[in-house]
């Protein structure tokens, strides 16, 4: 499978939704999961052994955003797609994401899960 990058940001039920998307009903394996958050996500989400939560400051500009998205994935992501959730978090934070991931070079696929608690393809 390939790497999988989701935002775990703030929003009623989105860390339930990024912890359903882990460990979905239909078993989908991923090399290595990247959860972007905050201070507070990285003092109170309960990671597994394949997950790597990664602090960003949330609060500063979009464009230093962007940036630091970019240096602190380009060296993590093997390779030349990666599955990416965005159910957490908000569209500054999306924004961000998508242009380090362009600026990257990346392609991806967007992942979710449906309401059987099966990790689906968009």
């Amino acid at each position: 499978m390939t790497e999988l990058v989701a935002f775990l940001s703030t929003g009623k039920g989105s860390w339930g939704h990024v912890n359903t998307l882990l460990t979905g009903l239909n078993g989908e394996k991923w090399n290595k999961i990247f959860l972007l958050t905050n201070e507070f996500g990285m003092k109170n989400f309960p990671a597994r052994d394949d997950v790597e939560l990664i602090q960003l400051n949330i609060e500063t500009s979009i464009a230093d955003l962007t940036e630091e998205i970019q240096s602190k994935l380009k060296a993590k992501i093997k390779g030349m797609e990666i599955g990416v959730n965005f159910f957490s978090g908000e569209g500054k934070e999306h924004m961000a994401l998508v242009s380090a991931l362009m600026k990257m070079g990346l392609g991806f696929r967007l992942i979710s899960i449906d309401n059987s608690k099966t990790v689906v393809e968009l």
